[in-house]
């Protein structure tokens, strides 16, 4: 059974720091590349960064670049996202994926609320 579980999230003031993690379980980790993504309500679920299959090579959005910091662990088959300065705009359900470009499978985990406000 595929789970993509994650946790972290909380209500923290302008400028303070969180750190989400999601736990993977029944795929191969290290063979996916995995993501972190966030949705307020009332728009589309937006992408916040990327990191490859092999943690080589990452890649934020600019609203995060400089802020942010996407890590994993393949012997913990954990992802994390280190989340510093952080900004009201910044609130909002942190969801989790996993991707495979070769097999072209997907997973979502059940998000993690993050609220970012004095």
């Amino acid at each position: 059974q595929v789970q993509l579980v994650e946790s972290g999230g909380g209500l923290v003031q302008p400028g303070g720091s969180l750190r989400l993690s999601c736990a993977a379980s029944g795929f191969t980790f290290s063979l996916y590349a995995m993501r972190w993504y966030r949705q307020v309500p009332g728009k589309e679920r937006e992408l916040v960064a990327t990191i490859t299959s092999t943690g080589g090579s990452t890649d934020y959005a600019d609203f995060v670049k400089g802020r942010f910091t996407i890590s994993r662990d393949i012997v913990k088959s954990t992802v994390y996202l280190q989340m510093n300065s952080l900004k009201p705009e910044d609130t909002g359900v942190y969801y989790c994926n996993a991707a495979s470009r070769r097999t072209g499978l997907e997973y979502w985990g059940q998000g993690t609320q993050v609220t970012v406000s004095s």
